[in-house]
């Protein structure tokens, strides 16, 4: 049975076509829809292009911490643990939302 399982008012539910995500950087309202884009902001934000060693990844890190994120290199595999990601690491700037 393929599908994600979705945690709801108390109560957990298999959900066989899960919902497309976006994410939007607050302050603008615009969808990140690229990672020139992405990259741009998070530029602003401090953070740096991190070279791992791995090719299929584009990385980021900021002098002030430990995070890291990790995207992979072709756009159209950045999904909702990617952008979730992003979230967490810089709060109040990055929303993720259902299309």
């Amino acid at each position: 049975m393929a599908g994600v399982w979705v945690f709801n008012n108390g109560v957990y539910r298999l959900e066989t076509s899960p919902r497309r995500r976006e994410l939007v950087h607050l302050p603008s309202g615009e969808v990140v829809s690229s990672y020139t884009f992405l990259e741009h902001i998070l530029r602003g934000l401090g953070w740096e292009r991190y070279d791992g060693g791995d090719p299929d990844l584009f990385q980021f890190h900021k002098q002030s911490s430990i995070d890291l994120i990790s995207l992979p290199r072709d756009f159209s595999r950045f999904c909702s643990v990617h952008m979730y990601d992003i979230v967490v690491k810089n709060p109040n700037v990055f929303h993720v939302r259902d299309m």
